[in-house]
């Protein structure tokens, strides 16, 4: 089956194209180029009427959606992942808050299952448990623990080889050493919920960490005296820094500064809990309480965020309507970026042959109108 995109302007990483066709051969993108009377046959055309066509979102960081909690797994994790593809996120990461041990590891063990039969699910993140109690976030104390030998090895093993991403506070008594065991066996490390400095952070990507589990939040700030993790990340070039864009974590000047010191190293990712795509009102996250009033999330009765509320549309508007980024480089940072991150930058984030059939249409407002993925229509 192949299907014909055409008369979109075309927004990806490389660029901005008018009067841009695709067309999809399978799961494929299997040509592109300007101009409809260069477009070739296909089973079935799309006219796109002028519509803005990017590549399908990627989330590398996500927590539910719809109402629904992915911890819960079952219909619960499918319904929410059906919500976010509606915003145009294609692909998705499903993060796991802290659990107790063996629920962590039947967690993995139903997302590695998912895998095998969804190719829009991209495998697991664990942001818990091996997070620092005072900048635990939303994981809850009981759950945290040091990230010993058995532990990694047992998590690891539930995985089965479809764990993507681990968070880590590199402080801990063994991170170091679980550093290394973790990126041996082929996982992206996140430092994250954290009280390391500057060099404690430095040493963690000199072990191979390679990621920046949402900058800002859950980590000290930049200090003129005591820089932090966050410079450290904007000093090294192997580093993908994740950004939760909803107005309300971070704000937009700082957003700003994070894409002036690190270009093409920010990933613009959800950090969604159920509420996403959903109403205000009483939700779960892991064991705990989550109060949302006016799409922010915080743990029932306290100040603490709880994740957000964000789809990765959102996210795109902001970055262009609040941060002011040029379309090209927003888009970037919800397709190009992360896929690079995983080390999928050769098949997602690009509408060019040979990438993923993922894509979304936008009308002028930026709203999702359209959706691709693998080829197949998800809306419209």
């Amino acid at each position: 089956m192949t299907t014909l995109l055409h008369s979109a302007h075309r927004i990806d990483e490389l660029g901005e194209v008018p009067d841009a066709w695709l067309l999809f051969d399978g799961p494929v993108i299997a040509a592109a180029g300007s101009g409809l009377h260069t477009a070739p046959t296909a089973d079935e055309r799309v006219d796109l009427a002028g519509a803005r066509l990017v590549p399908g979102f990627i989330d590398l960081h996500g927590h539910g959606g719809g109402g629904h909690a992915y911890d819960d797994g079952g219909t619960a994790l499918t319904a929410a992942l059906a919500a976010h593809r509606e915003h145009g996120t294609t692909r998705s990461v499903v993060s796991l808050v802290a659990n107790p041990l063996g629920q962590l590891r039947d967690s993995l063990a139903e997302i590695a299952a998912l895998v095998a039969t969804d190719p829009l699910v991209l495998g697991s993140h664990l942001e818990g448990p091996f997070l620092a109690p005072d900048r635990r976030g939303a994981h809850s104390a009981d759950f945290l623990r040091l990230p010993d030998p058995e532990a990694v090895e047992s998590l690891l093993a539930a995985a089965a080889g479809t764990l993507r991403q681990v968070t880590i506070a590199p402080e801990l008594p063994g991170a170091l050493q679980a550093i290394d065991e973790i990126v041996e066996a082929g996982v992206v490390v996140a430092i994250g919920h954290t009280e390391a400095d500057f060099d404690t952070t430095r040493a963690a990507f000199a072990r191979g960490a390679r990621m920046l589990t949402h900058a800002f939040n859950a980590m000290p700030g930049i200090h003129h005296r005591a820089p932090g993790p966050v410079l450290a990340a904007f000093a090294d070039d192997r580093i993908s820094i994740e950004l939760i864009l909803d107005g309300q974590h971070v704000h937009p000047e700082v957003a700003r500064l994070a894409f002036d010191a690190a270009p093409g190293r920010v990933a613009l990712i959800t950090d969604a809990m159920a509420a996403a795509a959903a109403a205000d009102g009483d939700y779960r996250l892991g064991s705990l309480n989550v109060t949302v009033h006016e799409g922010f999330a915080k743990l029932s009765g306290t100040s603490t965020i709880a994740g957000s509320t964000l789809t990765q549309d959102v996210a795109l508007r902001l970055a262009i309507d609040e941060v002011g980024l040029p379309p090209a480089t927003a888009v970037a940072a919800l397709t190009a970026v992360p896929a690079r991150a995983l080390g999928l930058g050769h098949r997602f984030g690009l509408l060019k042959p040979g990438y993923a059939a993922d894509a979304v249409a936008l009308d002028a407002a930026g709203r999702v109108t359209r959706v691709w993925a693998d080829g197949r229509a998800l809306l419209g």
